[in-house]
């Protein structure tokens, strides 16, 4: 069994690129499946997401090759419209495949999507999107089937909240409806106007992402397409916070921050120096943290829930209060008692998270989550002595090689295996 072994209570100084954004690269690796041919995705991390991404394109048929950071698909030999139950089961985002197969085969078959145990995390809005654009679907035995006998058709889809999945399939799908579709109230995440992007590289007809609207003109003849994918503003808040909790100071290669306000707000609140340039992103911690108040998440532009457990590990070390008040997902604090049996002084009511922060100390703790295996880490960074992090595998799905970027700050950090009993 794999863990993160660290030894905490070292500042850290250097440098460390940021990688592709994953929630990024999974909708866009679905997306190649709209158009024959040969697509080249740049700054395509090396995930297990991603790699089980991968796996479901050759699973349907395509051929797919990794050169680096540089992943080619090529769907000119792409074959039915099945997605494979263990490859279903590995992420949550594998259900984004289910839209451009119902636009390209008028089909689409699977069972429901893994991913991490956040709490309730239905695809109701999902199938409801699929629904409007005239599919036909019934669920049986753990297994979903669509299909639209006569072709889809453009039409008004309104969001009840702005899901990123739902948005992204929606708009997936529509690139293979006729006639013209307007979705109202979809999530406005960065992520979402980098799909629409590559939607366009394709030659689709796609306009408002970012906005509260966005029009789809169905039924363009799509080609392949050559695209980079953005950089992960989770993963630069990650490495943001590692310093905010270790102290020192950091600097990110290619990335601005640009799309981290709320981010870079809390760490200023709590006493970091922020520092922004073309393609550059700074943080300086000298002296002691402090508390950073109250945040809440919220959908895009609001704090992201994503990055909320980071800022988690951040206040648990900072002298002074913060309230941190989650409202996407309802097991989103499942990494606090990690935190917990590291010292930190920290009570739930209800949504919210009250931090009195304090030093910490290491511990043997299990990541139950892929964002939370991250504020862990983090926290173990900060804290004195020595801390062993399991549970590696929810941190690889979203993190190529965690602990070679923190120990590229100056982290003390390695990946060890506990041999098993028996073994």
């Amino acid at each position: 069994m794999e863990y993160f072994a660290v030894e905490g209570g070292w500042p850290l100084e250097g440098q460390v690129p940021v990688h592709g954004a994953k929630n990024s690269a999974l909708p866009i690796l679905a997306a190649t499946l709209l158009a024959d041919g040969e697509s080249i995705i740049h700054n395509c991390p090396s995930l297990t997401d991603c790699a089980a991404a991968l796996e479901i394109l050759s699973c349907l048929g395509c051929r797919v090759r990794r050169e680096g950071e540089t992943v080619v698909v090529n769907t000119a030999c792409r074959r039915g419209h099945t997605i494979p139950d263990d490859l279903m089961g590995r992420m949550r985002a594998s259900v984004l495949f289910l839209g451009p197969l119902l636009a390209r085969d008028g089909a689409a078959t699977a069972c429901w999507p893994g991913g991490c145990a956040l709490g309730a995390r239905p695809i109701d809005l999902h199938i409801q999107a699929f629904q409007a654009l005239g599919a036909q679907g019934r669920s049986w035995n753990g297994q979903l089937f669509f299909h639209a006998p006569t072709g889809l058709s453009g039409c008004r889809i309104v969001l009840p909240i702005p899901s990123v999945g739902a948005t992204e399939n929606a708009m997936l799908a529509a690139c293979g409806a006729q006639g013209l579709t307007i979705l109202d109230n979809p999530a406005r995440e960065p992520e979402i106007v980098d799909l629409q992007n590559f939607l366009r590289c394709l030659g689709a007809r796609v306009e408002g992402a970012g906005t509260g609207r966005i029009a789809i003109q169905g039924g363009c003849p799509l080609h392949p397409g050559e695209y980079r994918v953005m950089a992960d503003r989770i993963v630069s808040a990650t490495y943001l916070c590692a310093v905010a909790c270790a102290g020192g100071e950091g600097e990110l290669l290619g990335t601005d921050g640009a799309h981290l306000g709320p981010v870079l707000a809390a760490l200023t609140a709590a006493g970091c120096e922020i520092g922004r340039a073309p393609d550059r992103l700074q943080i300086r911690r000298i002296g002691a943290l402090r508390g950073f108040g109250a945040l809440r998440t919220g959908p895009y532009p609001a704090f992201p829930t994503d990055a909320q457990p980071l800022l988690g590990a951040v206040a648990a070390g900072a002298w002074g209060q913060s309230r941190i008040t989650e409202t996407i997902f309802d097991r989103r604090f499942r990494y606090l008692e990690g935190l917990t049996a590291m010292g930190a002084a920290v009570q739930t009511e209800g949504d919210t998270a009250c931090f009195s922060g304090r030093t910490l100390h290491g511990a043997q703790v299990e990541a139950t989550d892929l964002r939370g295996g991250a504020a862990l880490t983090l926290a173990a960074l900060g804290a004195r002595g020595e801390s062993r992090i399991y549970g590696l595998p929810h941190i690889d799905r979203g993190y190529q090689g965690l602990e070679g970027s923190l120990a590229a700050l100056g982290g003390r950090i390695r990946r060890e295996t506990r041999q098993e009993a028996g073994c």
